[in-house]
């Protein structure tokens, strides 16, 4: 039975052979992984101009121009209450001044009191009197007392022109027989004497602002002594007639009586 057993000799050897094994593997894995890592470097390398890369670039900011700042204007300070000269807001001459000519006249009054006569009078923000007046003249070198300028204001508008009186109406006068000035009798026409014709005829006539016939025309009486009687009318002259004091016309008959020759 224990004929064919075999004497396992030393494991010396194989285990030599795994472990040159295991050792050029590890070689060989550390190799390639440098060269891996070496190339890629490289091809990195390569290719870092072609990228498109985000550069940062610190400008320094524009200047912004600052703003001219308004120049700030005095109050005017307020005058004095017990100054001793007078202020107003504009030198006007006194009316009294004869000396001093305006270069135009206003028909409106100015509501800023004139200038006195001899104080010294300064021109300011308000117009009021001194409580302790300075002569003019006295030295002082606060200003002139006449005034260097004078307001004009608009001249006023001529009148309106006069609108002419429209022309009345003829009054009635009635019989103007006794009203005549001037009255011609109207000639007996031969024909109406071989008609025997006779009577009244009745002119109605005009007359205007001058006393003048200006129409006449008969609305009665014999037709013969018509034409007659009309001619006559138109030379009767009459005085004017005046209706609140202005001549105006006036219509009315005048009558002439005819006797039968």
């Amino acid at each position: 039975m224990f004929e064919n057993l075999v004497e396992s000799g030393s494991h010396k050897e194989d285990l030599g052979r795994k472990g040159s094994f295991l050792l050029g593997t590890v070689a060989i894995y550390f190799v390639i992984g440098t060269t891996l890592l070496v190339v890629s470097i490289m091809y990195a390398a390569a290719n870092l101009e072609s990228q498109d890369l985000d550069f940062i670039t610190l400008v320094a900011p524009i200047p912004v121009p600052q703003q001219a700042q308004p120049e700030k204007h005095e109050e005017a300070k307020p005058v004095d209450k017990q100054q001793n000269v007078d202020v107003r807001k504009e030198l006007i001459a006194d009316v009294t001044r004869t000396e001093l000519v305006p270069k135009e006249v206003s028909a409106k009054a100015s509501d800023i009191p004139p200038v006195r006569r001899g104080v010294t009078t300064i021109q300011g923000n308000e117009s009021s009197n001194a409580a302790a007046p300075v002569a003019a003249g006295s030295g002082a070198g606060l200003g002139p007392v006449g005034p260097t300028k004078v307001n004009i204001a608009e001249e006023p508008p001529p009148p309106p022109e006069p609108k002419p009186t429209p022309p009345r109406a003829p009054i009635s006068g009635g019989v103007l027989n006794g009203k005549a000035i001037s009255l011609p009798k109207p000639a007996y026409p031969p024909i109406a004497k071989q008609a025997h014709a006779s009577g009244t005829v009745v002119v109605q006539v005009t007359i205007d602002e001058n006393g003048n016939v200006i129409s006449a025309h008969a609305v009665s009486g014999h037709p013969l002594l018509q034409a007659v009687a009309v001619a006559a009318a138109r030379g009767a002259r009459f005085s004017p007639t005046k209706l609140s004091g202005q001549p105006v016309k006036v219509t009315g008959v005048i009558t002439y009586n005819f006797v039968a020759q």
